[in-house]
C-alpha cells in the first residue's frame, strides 16, 4: 500500500542531502555548471591546437559531464520519490536544460576528433602520454565517422537536443502523477486504491477476483487515454527514425545497436532463438493452469502464486539478510561494500509512496553513492528486486572506484549482468538451503518467473519494437488501434493457444516506459542470458572464476561490451548463450514439475 511518505521512517528513505545540502546549494551548483558549460563554448579552436590542448579540453570536457550526472542524480532521485511535485518537476527541467546547452556548447568535439588524421593524433599520443587516459573516448569517437554530419548541421542538433528529448519525460509524468485507475477491493474486501506501483502486487494475489478486479480496473483507465499514448509513441519512433536517417543509417535499429557496439543481428538472433522455443514457454503455462486448477489460463492469472508458500511475508531487514548471504560469494569488497551500503549507508529508498514511481531502479554518479529504488511489499519476489538492484548497484560501484570518470560508465548492453547474475545466485542458493518440497517449489516458481519475464517477455517487448519501427519506416500510420493490434498478435504468438489472451492485454505496450528508450529491452534477455551462463561458471568454479568476474564489474566502459563479456569468459556471439539459458529455464521447469507430481501422489 502507497503511504505517505512524511511517515516513513527516516531510515527506510534517501537522504539526498549528501549530494546538495539544500536545494540553494543545487541551484548554485547548477549555475556554475553553466557558467563552464558557456565558457567550453569557446573552445573549438583549442581542441586540435596540440596535445596539451587536446588534454585540456577532453579533461574541461570529463568534467563537466561530471557536474551534470551529480546534478541530474538529484533532480531525477528527487522527482523519482515525489513525480507530482512542481520543484522535483522544475528540477530536472532545469538540469535537461543544462545537459542540452552543454550538447550545444560542446558540438565540436566529435566531428574533430574524427576530421583528425591518424599521423596527427599519434604525435598528440606520443607527445602526451597523459592523453592514453582517453584513447577509449577517442576511439569510439572515431568509430562515428561514417555518420558526422557537416559542422553547420551538428551545431543545429546539438541546438535540439533539449527538445528531441521529451517524450519520455511527458510519459513519465502522465503515468505516475497524473492517471488515476480508482479502487478495487482486496483479499480482505477493503477498498483499496490501485495504482501502477501496486498493480502486480494485486495480480500475485491467491483471490482471481482480486486479479481480474486489478486487470480490468488498471486498462479501463489506459483504454480512455490510448490517443494520448499513441501520439506520444508514434512521435517518439518518428523522431528516433528521422534522426537515424539523417546521420546515414540504414534503419533506426541499426542506429541504436551502433551505439552498443553491435549489429542487428544480436538483436535478430535472439528473437530467432526465443521463437524456437515457444513450446517450452507454453508448456510452462499449462503447467500454471493445471497447478493452479482452472480450466482456462487467463492473462491475469499469469502472475498468481502457484503454491501457498510464495504468500510468505518477508520484512525489509531479512530480505537484506538473504541478499547479504548470497553476495559472500564475490569475496571481501563486494560483500563489506553492500553490506555498508544496506545497513548503514542509506542507498535504498524502500517502500511505495504516494508520488513515488513505480517499479525498482538503480541510479547515482561518480560523485555520489548508488541509490536504489525500491517499492517493497514484502513479497519473494521484492527480496528477488533487491538482489537485482543491489547488482547493478555494485556494478556501478566497482566501474566508478577504478576506472576515471569518463570510463566509469558500463555501456547499457551489459547493464542487465550483474543484476541477474545476483537474482539468479539467490535463487538457486535458496533452492539449495529449501527445507522441504514446498519451498523448493516456491523458489523454483521465482525462478521460472525470472526467465519467463525476462528473457521471453523481454523478447516479445523486443520484437514489437523492432516490428512498430519498420512499419514507421515503410510509411505506416501508428496509431493506438494499430499499436494495440500489432502487440496482441504477439501476445496470442507468444502465449500459445491454450492461454486466454483477455482483450485488454492489446493495451499494455502503454505501460511499458522502456519503450520510449529505444531498442532497450533486448538487453535484458541477452544479459540474463550472459548471466546465467556465469551463473553456471560461479558454481562450477568456484573462487576460481570470481576474480574473472569481478575483472568484468571493473571494466566499466574501458572495454567494449562484447569484449568486457569476454573477460569474464562470455562470448555473446555464440547462439548457444542464449539456447543453454532457454535450457535452464526448462530444467526449472522439469523439476517443479517433479517435486510437485511427487507431492500429489502422497
Amino acid at each position: 500500500m502507497s503511504m505517505d511518505r512524511n511517515n516513513i521512517d527516516p531510515k527506510y528513505k534517501w537522504d539526498l542531502t549528501e549530494i546538495y545540502k539544500t536545494d540553494d546549494e543545487f541551484e548554485s551548483a547548477l549555475k556554475e555548471t553553466e557558467k563552464r558549460i558557456s565558457a567550453f563554448g569557446e573552445r573549438k579552436d583549442e581542441i586540435l591546437s596540440s596535445a596539451l590542448g587536446l588534454l585540456s579540453v577532453l579533461r574541461a570536457f570529463s568534467e563537466i559531464s561530471r557536474c551534470i550526472e551529480k546534478l541530474w542524480s538529484y533532480a531525477f532521485l528527487s522527482f523519482a520519490t515525489d513525480a507530482s511535485s512542481g520543484k522535483n518537476q522544475a528540477a530536472v527541467a532545469k538540469v535537461r536544460r543544462a545537459a542540452s546547452l552543454f550538447d550545444e556548447a560542446a558540438w565540436f568535439v566529435s566531428p574533430s576528433l574524427i576530421k583528425a588524421d591518424d599521423n596527427t593524433l599519434d604525435g598528440f599520443f606520443k607527445e602526451c602520454p597523459a592523453l592514453s587516459e582517453y584513447s577509449r573516448f577517442i576511439e569510439r569517437v572515431r568509430l562515428e565517422k561514417p555518420y558526422i554530419l557537416s559542422d553547420e548541421c551538428e551545431k543545429l542538433m546539438s541546438k535540439l537536443s533539449e527538445s528531441l528529448d521529451s517524450h519520455e519525460n511527458i510519459r513519465d509524468i502522465f503515468a505516475s502523477s497524473d492517471l488515476r485507475f480508482g479502487k478495487i477491493k482486496d483479499d480482505e474486501g477493503k477498498s483499496v486504491e490501485l495504482r501502477d506501483t501496486n498493480y502486480v502486487k494485486y495480480l500475485m494475489s491467491g483471490d482471481r477476483r482480486v486479479r481480474r478486479s486489478a486487470f480490468t480496473t488498471l486498462y479501463k483507465t489506459y483504454e480512455g487515454f490510448g490517443g494520448t499514448f499513441g501520439a506520444l509513441y508514434s512521435g517518439y519512433v518518428k523522431e528516433q527514425i528521422t534522426l537515424a536517417k539523417m546521420r546515414g543509417y540504414s534503419s533506426s535499429i541499426t542506429a541504436s545497436t551502433f551505439r552498443d557496439e553491435v549489429t542487428p543481428e544480436i538483436y535478430n538472433n535472439l528473437i530467432n532463438s526465443v521463437r524456437e522455443a515457444l513450446p517450452i514457454l507454453y508448456g510452462y503455462y499449462e503447467m500454471k493452469r493445471r497447478v493452479l486448477g482452472l480450466s482456462k489460463l487467463h492473462m491475469y492469472d499469469l502472475y498468481a502464486p502457484l503454491i501457498s508458500e510464495q504468500d510468505k511475508r518477508y520484512t525489509y531487514e531479512e530480505a537484506v539478510d538473504l541478499v547479504l548471504d548470497m553476495a559472500r560469494v564475490f569475496g571481501d569488497e563486494y560483500y563489506s561494500t553492500l553490506k555498508q551500503g544496506l545497513t548503514k549507508e542509506g542507498w535504498v529508498d524502500v517502500y511505495p509512496a504516494v508520488g513515488k514511481q513505480g517499479g525498482a531502479f538503480s541510479a547515482g554518479s561518480f560523485d555520489t553513492k548508488p541509490y536504489i529504488l525500491l517499492n517493497f511489499n514484502g513479497k519473494s519476489d521484492d527480496v528477488s528486486t533487491l538482489a537485482h538492484e543491489a547488482g547493478h548497484s555494485m556494478h556501478s560501484y566497482f566501474s566508478r572506484k577504478y576506472n576515471l570518470p569518463h570510463n566509469s560508465h558500463y555501456t547499457i548492453f551489459v547493464a542487465e549482468v550483474a543484476s541477474t547474475v545476483n537474482e539468479l545466485l539467490l535463487a538457486h542458493k535458496r533452492l539449495n538451503a529449501a527445507e522441504c518440497d514446498e519451498e523448493k517449489l516456491s523458489v523454483l516458481n521465482g525462478l521460472m518467473e525470472t526467465y519467463k519475464g525476462t528473457l521471453f517477455r523481454q523478447t516479445m517487448f523486443a520484437e514489437f519494437e523492432r516490428d512498430v519501427h519498420a512499419a514507421a519506416e515503410r510509411g505506416e500510420p501508428l496509431t493506438a488501434e494499430s499499436l494495440s493490434k500489432h502487440y496482441k498478435s504477439l501476445v496470442d504468438l507468444y502465449f500459445g493457444k491454450d492461454v486466454v489472451t483477455d482483450r485488454q492485454i492489446s493495451l499494455e505496450w502503454m505501460r511499458i516506459p522502456h519503450f520510449f528508450s529505444a531498442f532497450y529491452v533486448y538487453k535484458y534477455a541477452t544479459c540474463i542470458s550472459a548471466a546465467s551462463a556465469i551463473v553456471k561458471r560461479i558454481e562450477n568454479e568456484g573462487e576460481t572464476y570470481i576474480p574473472k568476474y569481478i575483472e568484468f564489474l571493473k571494466c566499466g566502459g574501458s572495454l567494449s561490451p562484447l569484449d568486457s563479456l569476454k573477460v569474464a569468459g562470455i562470448d555473446m556471439c555464440d547462439p548457444g548463450v542464449v539456447k543453454a539459458a532457454v535450457k535452464d529455464f526448462e530444467d526449472a521447469i522439469k523439476s517443479f514439475d517433479k517435486i510437485y507430481n511427487s507431492i500429489k501422489c502422497k
